[in-house]
């Protein structure tokens, strides 16, 4: 299916839309930037640039229909649109441990109450950590979790919680129309290099040649979804009708050991890197792997690209980026 039959169109012509992404100059907000500008819509990247990156968006700016708009979610926005993609929040424990409860919070209510004013659908960038360490295997959307509400990753993981329910509060009370994506491992190029996720972490020790650390024995499994696949999800989930409003699984179901994807990331680079073993981090889950059936019958979505071909695209990404000798990627001012 062609990605551009989800978006409407007036006498076969796409009709432009203006849709807000916030955190717009992240990883996945600068792909959704992306395809939402090749489909004719006009974009908004709101982003205060704590983790987003400018360079992920500087070739978009050739696009007249761009408009970056340097703002913290945390505070009200004034903006006429028709959609809002609310993807505000470090997703890596790096950087999420600063500041994720006020942004999925605070900045989920602000976009909420944008939303209510214009009338508009938003969508809502949500997490499997919600999940914290699951009891359910693989995880299906209806099961309400096992989450540390005070262990290190609570400050995300509850953050999250509570922008869910305020999606659905604001849902029920004054008739926004939403869409809730649980989002699973993504990976993919653009990613920053010192965001901290695994995949990013690995590839970067590989090509250096430093030793990869694994923690525990590395039993522990992953589903890595592809990028493009992951947006490809996100819209047409907002091109749902408004009757299915999720949450939804957005993940690969296809499950690896942290063992694994070190063995396959090397393997893939030439390195000689060696794998190390380190202690298991608290509540990191054992198993995070998503149930996609919801996805698949109501979205018609389910990912294509495999670890193998992704993995290769995302390490010569890596590879172009340090053979180009610059520090542009980590441009944040």
């Amino acid at each position: 299916m062609n990605m551009f039959n989800l978006f409407p169109t007036h006498s076969g012509a796409i009709a432009r839309r203006r849709i807000l992404v916030a955190g717009g100059a992240g990883f996945l907000g600068a792909h959704l930037c992306e395809l939402l500008l090749h489909a004719g819509n006009s974009v908004i990247c709101a982003d205060n640039f704590s983790t987003g990156l400018k360079c992920n968006i500087r070739h978009l700016r050739d696009f007249d229909t761009f408009r970056v708009l340097r703002h913290d979610v945390v505070n009200p926005l004034d903006l006429e649109v028709d959609e809002i993609y609310n993807l505000a929040c470090p997703a890596s424990p790096r950087h999420y441990q600063a500041d994720s409860t006020n942004t999925s919070v605070f900045g989920s209510l602000n976009l909420l109450e944008l939303a209510a004013r214009n009338g508009a659908r938003i969508l809502q960038a949500s997490t499997p950590e919600i999940y914290g360490d699951p009891n359910v295997h693989p995880r299906v959307e209806n099961y309400s979790g096992n989450v540390n509400s005070f262990g290190p990753r609570a400050c995300y993981d509850e953050g999250k919680r509570r922008a869910e329910m305020l999606f659905f509060d604001f849902q029920k009370k004054h008739g926004v129309d939403v869409k809730i994506a649980r989002i699973f491992n993504t990976y993919g190029p653009g990613m920053r290099p010192d965001d901290g996720r695994v995949v990013s972490n690995f590839i970067i020790r590989a090509l250096r040649g430093n030793d990869i650390t694994i923690y525990g024995d590395g039993s522990q499994t992953r589903s890595f979804c592809f990028v493009d696949d992951l947006i490809e999800g996100l819209v047409r989930l907002m091109a749902a009708g408004p009757s299915f409003t999720g949450p939804v699984n957005l993940g690969n179901p296809d499950e690896f050991t942290v063992r694994e994807l070190a063995e396959h990331v090397v393997n893939l680079t030439g390195s000689r890197s060696k794998i190390v073993c380190q202690p298991l981090p608290v509540d990191d889950p054992r198993q995070r792997r998503p149930d996609i059936s919801l996805a698949m019958r109501e979205l018609h979505w389910r990912p294509e690209v495999p670890l193998m071909k992704g993995l290769e695209q995302t390490i010569r990404y890596f590879d172009d980026l340090f053979a180009s000798e610059t520090t542009a990627f980590l441009e944040s001012a």
